[in-house]
């Protein structure tokens, strides 16, 4: 299996060869984004990579973005990207993101899940729920179709439910309606809520 490394997608970055990006936000995001109110929430992206949503959400106002993304030449890029912003509530992170540690409340997923191994879904799943603060949202997108080989990985809604369902509140998972058309029928749209601690029988609430 081919590592999914730095290297690896640093030179898919430099060759132009990322053939899933968009070039601007989607419209699912857009409309997603287009009807948060709090604009001081703190927000990851994770395997950000152009970062097409965060310039969205820096146009609209938002504070607190946080970028993360395996590729040190693409982060550069970002880093001269968005050189306006950096004093502004905008932070990137060159750094796997499975190392990341961070507390948000609300993490983007745009095309980053379908670009890891799907070895690594269980641990995406945990991740997620260790950085979401109490009540937090996972929002966004993912792909509802199979890929011949990857990455991208594909995946269908019964395999990303029984995923998902343990650690998350699943409070929507459906067919996107607003896909761009490359992507019609093809994209499920997601969001999520961390579930709070399960209380155990060790606790000291169940000790006294």
């Amino acid at each position: 299996m081919t590592e999914l490394d730095d290297l690896y997608w640093s030179n898919r970055y430099a060759d132009h060869t990322c053939t899933w990006d968009a070039g601007a936000v989607t419209t699912p995001l857009k409309d997603y984004f287009d009807q948060l109110t709090d604009k001081n929430i703190a927000i990851l992206v994770p395997g950000c990579g152009n970062s097409y949503e965060a310039e969205y959400l820096l146009k609209q106002g938002f504070t607190n973005i946080t970028l993360i993304d395996i590729s040190t030449t693409l982060c550069k890029k970002l880093e001269v990207k968005f050189a306006a912003y950096l004093s502004l509530g905008l932070t990137i992170i060159c750094t796997d993101f499975f190392d990341h540690h961070g507390q948000y409340d609300l993490v983007i997923e745009q095309t980053f899940f379908c670009a890891l191994h799907p070895s690594k879904r269980n641990a995406y799943v945990e991740k997620i729920h260790e950085i979401l603060k109490l009540n937090g949202k996972l929002a966004g997108v993912l792909f509802n179709k199979d890929f011949s080989d990857g990455p991208p990985f594909g995946g269908h809604i019964e395999e990303y439910e029984t995923l998902f369902s343990g650690t998350l509140l699943i409070e929507t998972m459906d067919r996107c309606y607003n896909s761009i058309p490359p992507r019609k029928e093809a994209e499920l749209f997601i969001k999520m809520i961390r579930k709070p601690p399960v209380v155990g029988a060790f606790s000291p609430i169940n000790r006294g």
